[in-house]
């Protein structure tokens, strides 16, 4: 099956956070359509079985599949940890997922081959960050870290806040003490801390934004299969939710950078 070109991207998460690579999409393809699913009533996925991670991002990417999305962007770290495959095996389009992209982001900028990488704890504990890069290239030395606070924070809006940096210093010591010279920020609220991070670690260490890297993959996969939308109009972005949950707005307005209209809930 080759999908019409005028088509929307797919794109999902667990929640809200996946909004940051719906961002990154906005700026680097600024004509192509978005759809994206947030699952607002099931989230977090980090405290779930496998089996049930799995189980929800079928539910999720047959959904999109069926709004006849022409390429599936798996947002969120822990659904790409554990469940990638799965939307693999059952799509009819191209797949791809910001671990992946986030593991192409940090060969391309480590130097010393020397990489930490940062996630929720069920990211971190997969190992899935270590396996992709491994897979491109087996010389990098990895040091994970997981940061369970920073998603909580993040929600608060705590972006610049005394708590969050001295929560950034006391996760990233160990990291820091390993000579890094590039640090993966593998989770999709953390690119809101990007700043707060960039001082914490300092200038001889490069972050790389796994949402900005999906964005970047995307556009090449999308150029290379001839898939870029041919109409240069205003895009057409629709979000759908599981559930409305206090603050959702806000917070997800916050992941935006922009106002959140189109969201239709979605009762299962």
């Amino acid at each position: 099956m080759h999908p019409d070109s005028s088509n929307p991207i797919g794109v999902f998460d667990s929640g809200v956070g996946g909004l940051t690579v719906v961002r990154a999409l906005m700026e680097r393809l600024p004509f192509e359509n978005i759809v994206y699913f947030g699952d607002t009533a099931r989230v977090p996925y980090g405290v779930k079985s496998v089996e049930t991670i799995a189980h929800y991002t079928t539910q999720i990417a047959e959904f999109l599949l069926a709004k006849e999305v022409k390429l599936l962007v798996v947002a969120c770290n822990t659904m790409a940890a554990v469940a990638s495959q799965v939307v693999k095996d059952l799509s009819p389009v191209p797949v791809l997922d910001v671990i992946d992209a986030g593991a192409l982001g940090a060969i391309a900028t480590t130097t010393k081959k020397q990489v930490g990488v940062i996630g929720t704890p069920t990211t971190i504990n997969s190992n899935a960050y270590a396996r992709a890069i491994h897979q491109y290239e087996p010389e990098v030395r990895i040091f994970s870290q997981a940061c369970p606070l920073f998603v909580p924070l993040v929600e608060e809006g705590w972006l610049d806040h005394l708590v969050t940096r001295l929560t950034a210093q006391e996760y990233l010591k160990p990291v820091l003490a390993q000579d890094i010279d590039t640090l993966v920020l593998g989770c999709t609220h953390y690119p809101l801390l990007k700043p707060l991070l960039q001082e914490v670690v300092g200038p001889s260490v490069r972050l790389v934004d796994s949402a900005e890297a999906m964005a970047e993959e995307t556009a090449a996969l999308l150029t290379e299969m001839n898939l870029s939308n041919p109409q240069r109009t205003a895009p057409r972005y629709e979000f759908y939710v599981t559930d409305v949950p206090l603050r959702f707005q806000t917070i997800g307005e916050r992941f935006l950078g922009r106002t959140l209209s189109n969201v239709h809930v979605v009762k299962w």
